[in-house]
């Protein structure tokens, strides 16, 4: 092992107070406008969202609103080159 460090009774020198420049915690929180709704979903996916919560300790329902927020977001986006193709393909096979 290292040695152990002697400390000393030294002036610490020219010391100067930084102000504090990170935002306060209640900044760092991002929220959404959320909107209640009550929704009927099957047994079998709650069950699923309640396990996996358990597992990443985590809320459930909060993991089912990023999922959704995922998927939003995911097809809010202008559709890609592939995805025209794709289209266009099914267009002329039906």
């Amino acid at each position: 092992m290292s040695k152990k460090i002697k400390y000393t009774d030294e002036p610490l020198g020219n010391l100067k107070v930084v102000p504090d420049f990170l935002p306060r915690p209640e900044e760092l929180v991002f929220r959404d406008e959320g909107v209640k709704v009550t929704i009927a979903l099957s047994k079998k996916s709650v069950e699923f969202f309640k396990d996996e919560a358990r597992k990443h300790h985590t809320q459930y329902q909060r993991m089912i609103r990023r999922l959704l927020d995922a998927y939003t977001e995911r097809h809010s986006r202008p559709q890609t080159t592939r995805s025209t193709r794709t289209r266009a393909k099914l267009a002329r096979a039906g």
